[in-house]
């Protein structure tokens, strides 16, 4: 459903400095499959999500690569264009802070019409009522939400809300940017059961969802993908990127948040220490070496690509993968 081929681009500051927050990207996502996207602030997520719609503002501007849903290639396409047949019907996205989203001034009905006719002039109102109403009837909301305004709704409930306008015009990819951050736990899981039923009922095909959390990840999605300054540093499966980080970058995630999982809550916290580098002159080599516990000069001096390993998976470090296994074990046997 959705293949995307080093795709790169950058901020431009007012002193017209090029900061490249997503730097040679490529993913591909099958039709029923979702993909998660984790790392810490500033690391590229949500700029990666906003570049995949095609649809750029300044000062985020398209450098290069290869943006192609469903077959059709909407890299480098007129922004109209764009946005009259490709968001919303092709690709939509949920933006953080998606429940501020709403217009306080208009009925959740009358957002719901304005959404459908930019892309349907001919379509009704009466037929938009009826559209909106299965749909927030077969998502679990009750249909007198559409004439309510997004004061009277709770959080959790402006959350789904939005979700299902996303939705709308059934596109074939969604982008979902933590939709469950500022939620408690109970609207949480109402959200991630939402986006399930998204995907069971066909209202999407494929989706993608980016967040701080790996371990939540792993009850949402079929793979995992790990950035760090603007650059994917680890793809694995959900489980073997929670229950087997291989990047010690991933593996530091994994150890700095508290994880009920079964053999995994009883692990005990590390922080990464440091900071991410500076976008605007990122370091040569490895862009995690100035953090890494494991760094030695060739991590410095060598321009370090994604290694493929038989399995799927892969990895952006000079380390092999038994390197790698023999240091975290050595490191677990001297923590004991």
């Amino acid at each position: 459903m959705l293949e995307v081929n080093e795709l790169t681009t950058k901020y431009i500051t007012r002193f017209r400095e090029d900061i490249y927050a997503v730097d040679h990207v490529s993913l591909n996502i099958e039709e029923g499959k979702s993909l998660g996207i984790a790392g810490e602030s500033g690391c590229g997520k949500s700029t990666l999500a906003l570049s995949l719609m095609g649809y750029y503002f300044p000062p985020l501007h398209y450098t290069s690569g290869d943006i192609i849903i469903d077959g059709k290639n909407i890299s480098g396409l007129n922004p109209d264009t764009v946005r009259k047949s490709i968001l919303g019907r092709e690709i939509a996205y949920i933006p953080q802070a998606a429940m501020n989203a709403l217009n306080p001034t208009q009925k959740i009905i009358n957002f719901i019409q304005d959404v459908v006719q930019a892309h349907d002039p001919t379509a009704s109102k009466n037929e938009i009522y009826e559209m909106a109403k299965g749909l927030f009837e077969s998502l679990g909301l009750p249909a007198d939400v559409l004439q309510k305004y997004p004061v009277e709704l709770s959080g959790g409930m402006k959350q789904r809300t939005v979700i299902a306008i996303s939705v709308i015009l059934r596109p074939q990819v969604l982008i979902a940017d933590e939709p469950s951050s500022a939620l408690d736990v109970t609207s949480q899981k109402m959200v991630i059961k939402m986006l399930r039923n998204l995907m069971d009922n066909g209202y999407i095909k494929a989706m993608i969802f980016i967040t701080h959390e790996l371990p939540l990840l792993y009850n949402v999605t079929d793979d995992i993908m790990v950035m760090y300054a603007g650059q994917i540093v680890e793809k694995a499966n959900s489980h073997d990127a929670v229950f087997d980080p291989l990047h010690p970058y991933s593996k530091g995630l994994m150890g700095s948040i508290i994880v009920p999982e079964e053999g995994l809550r009883d692990v005990k916290l590390t922080a990464i220490p440091g900071v991410p580098p500076n976008l605007k002159n990122p370091p040569a080599g490895c862009r995690f070496a100035e953090r890494c516990k494991f760094v030695k000069p060739e991590c410095r001096a060598t321009n370090v690509e994604l290694r493929e390993l038989p399995n799927g998976r892969s990895y952006r470090c000079i380390f092999s993968e038994d390197e790698l296994r023999e240091k975290y074990a050595r490191e677990a046997q001297q923590n004991e």
